[in-house]
């Protein structure tokens, strides 16, 4: 394809760089409970108990998610600390790798336009951004799995053993990140454009074989670690079960268990589950997407063989299959988000028509104003707490360049309606992440009560908690062992004096065992993963939220 003038693009570098700060706005926030919390606590663990072989919570055998994560955050901990941003860093960088390689693949795909636009939509899509801020095993995961694909197209495309060999190394790790599921948008974009273009020579070439052998090796580590924790110790209870193959889990109930809800971990399926959570998890781009997919399939069908089909295969054979699992979760699609980002820039780049301009220009006018109206209503009901004169001020400097910059575009130029997109999504995750989460983590009071502790307990008294169901939050903040006792206060505590944290209610119970219970703070939690309008409304707020207590028990 013909390349743009140098003016089309300079632009959007600033605009990358931008981007890239705006994915680190949440490095300091909080930890999200539960899952977050979790993993977070089992990498701490590693660092700690110096087994990078097993993994444990609760000093307890862990058999849910492959490794490769929690070395990865391991090794961070080792360098800096356990911290927040130690704990995230490692993961946005992985995000902002496959953002290069969604650049890349992009660029060998089409132009320099397209590509800088699809990094564009990668990095300000809203659940992108949301996982940079709870970072789970999907900020890796989409690096890998991109970077994956794009040495396999230049493996076949170049025929280079070297390229063959980087990409097994990414999907190895993709495999070490979520299971064995993370061949699907591999397997799918490389098999499905080869297919549909009838390249059947290059679909049954001998180094596909060769990448089979090469990813075999490269997973070994994890095999070996599963076989130490568990296959080698059939006594082990397991989902209450003796004889659990850590191996088998691996390769089959992991991933396939929960796809036909077979395996230990069960749940409930949607077919349309991934069609709804794609509409507000690629805001503000996903009705620019819908559009796109649409028009490429319509065009592509036309003339097959002079159309890349490596982006829609490997969306829509991922988008097909976890729709029709029963284990359905939205972060799930963050995966396939480098496609569809690239799907939506050729499209936007490409657009002739204008007709469809102006139509694709109303249309998102009007999401960009339901955007503002929705933070506007959050703001209003929520009243955060966290809320400062610098947090406006840089709110209010996007606002005045979402009126200013889309106007030194015509109305038929695809760039008004790409801009005006592109700094909405900057406004709605500045503000999410300067002033909404901020406040809000305030509820999540395990983490807040541990720097309460950490700052308060000099004599480095024992710490107490009563169970709730993610305890994960006190146990990575705090800085010394926690002795986690049933919900209602019942086990073995330690000696007196030591320092208790739960509701309220259990603090109360203690004094009634004939305990001396001393006050020491108070805060107020939520499950802040579970946003209900009773408790985002703050004059009903209070009824939602428990009190929780640290008390010192002599």
């Amino acid at each position: 394809m013909q390349q743009p003038p140098a003016d089309r693009t300079k632009w959007l570098y600033l605009f990358i760089g931008l981007a890239v700060l705006l994915n680190f706005s949440g490095l300091f926030i909080p930890i999200l409970a539960p899952d977050g919390t979790l993993y977070a606590v089992i990498a701490k663990t590693m660092v700690q108990r110096n087994d990078y072989v097993q993994l444990f919570v609760h000093n307890a055998d862990w058999l849910d998610k492959p490794h490769f994560p929690f070395w990865i955050t391991a090794f961070s901990f080792k360098l800096f600390g356990f911290t927040t941003w130690a704990y995230k860093l490692p993961g946005i960088l992985f995000m902002l790798m496959g953002a290069a390689y969604t650049y890349k693949l992009a660029r060998a795909l089409y132009t320099k336009e397209i590509a800088l636009w699809s990094v564009l939509i990668l990095l300000t899509a809203q659940h992108i951004i949301l996982s940079n801020n709870d970072v789970r095993a999907e900020p890796y995961l989409t690096g890998l799995i991109i970077a994956s694909v794009y040495h396999f197209y230049r493996a076949y495309s170049s025929k280079s053993f070297w390229q063959l060999v980087l990409a097994s190394l990414f999907t190895a790790c993709a495999i070490m990140t979520k299971g064995m599921f993370a061949l699907i948008p591999i397997g799918g974009a490389i098999a499905g454009h080869l297919a549909i273009t009838k390249q059947w020579k290059q679909l049954f070439n001998p180094r596909w074989l060769l990448a089979a052998v090469l990813i075999l090796i490269f997973i070994l580590p994890e095999i070996y670690c599963l076989y130490e924790q568990f296959d080698a110790h059939p006594e082990k209870l397991v989902f209450d079960t003796h004889g659990v193959s850590g191996i088998k889990f691996f390769f089959w109930d992991s991933q396939f268990g929960r796809f036909f809800n077979t395996g230990p971990i069960k749940g409930h399926g949607d077919p349309s589950f991934f069609v709804h959570t794609t509409l507000w998890a690629f805001l503000p781009w996903s009705l620019i997407l819908f559009a796109a997919i649409w028009h490429f399939i319509k065009t592509g069908v036309k003339d097959v063989q002079k159309r890349e089909w490596l982006c829609i295969s490997g969306a829509l054979l991922t988008f097909l299959l976890f729709s029709a699992s029963k284990f359905q979760l939205p972060h799930y699609l963050n995966i396939v988000f480098p496609f569809f980002a690239i799907i939506a820039a050729q499209y936007l780049v490409g657009l002739q028509s204008e007709r469809t301009i102006k139509t694709i220009r109303a249309v998102q006018i009007g999401l960009v104003a339901m955007l503002l109206v929705v933070i506007a209503a959050l703001h209003y009901f929520f009243k955060p707490s966290e809320f400062w004169w610098d947090d406006g001020l840089t709110i209010l400097v996007w606002l005045g360049l979402l009126i200013i910059l889309p106007g030194n575009f015509g109305n038929t130029d695809f760039r008004q309606t790409a801009f005006r997109t592109l700094i909405v999504a900057f406004v709605v995750n500045l503000y999410l992440n300067l002033v909404f989460y901020p406040s809000l983590l305030k509820y999540q009071t395990g983490s807040e009560a541990a720097v309460w502790i950490n700052q308060n307990n000099p004599q480095n008294l024992p710490v107490v908690q009563s169970w709730e169901d993610a305890n994960y939050p006190m146990e990575f903040y705090l800085n010394q062992p926690l002795t986690v006792v049933n919900e209602d206060g019942t086990g073995k505590l330690p000696a007196p004096p030591f320092i208790f944290y739960g509701p309220a209610t259990v603090a109360a119970s203690l004094a009634a065992k004939g305990y001396k219970v001393q006050h020491l703070a108070s805060f107020e939690r939520y499950w802040v993963s579970r946003l209900k309008p009773a408790f985002l409304n703050s004059t009903t707020r209070s009824k939602q939220v428990t009190t929780m207590e640290v008390v010192m028990v002599k």
